[in-house]
């Protein structure tokens, strides 16, 4: 049986999430130094934001100079 197609994930939605669970949480605030192990709650913590980090897509690479490439190609078969 297949999956219907709005079920699907996409590439997009699996990446980025708006809600972090409790243990990232902690993880997050004790790298701030907002968290104490010893003497703070797991309970009501502090709200965490989330960096969302968007990649711009680069230019094509330049394609080297055909002239060199033939060269070497024809230096190799010699």
């Amino acid at each position: 049986m297949s999956i219907h197609p709005s079920l699907k994930l996409h590439k997009g939605q699996a990446e980025t999430r708006s809600v972090l669970k409790r243990t990232e949480r902690i993880r997050m605030l004790m790298a701030e130094g907002k968290w104490d192990k010893n003497n703070s709650s797991i309970y009501g913590l502090p709200k965490v934001k989330i960096v969302k980090i968007k990649i711009k897509k680069e230019k094509a690479q330049e394609k080297p100079a055909e002239g060199s490439t033939t060269e070497t190609k024809t230096e190799n078969k010699s």
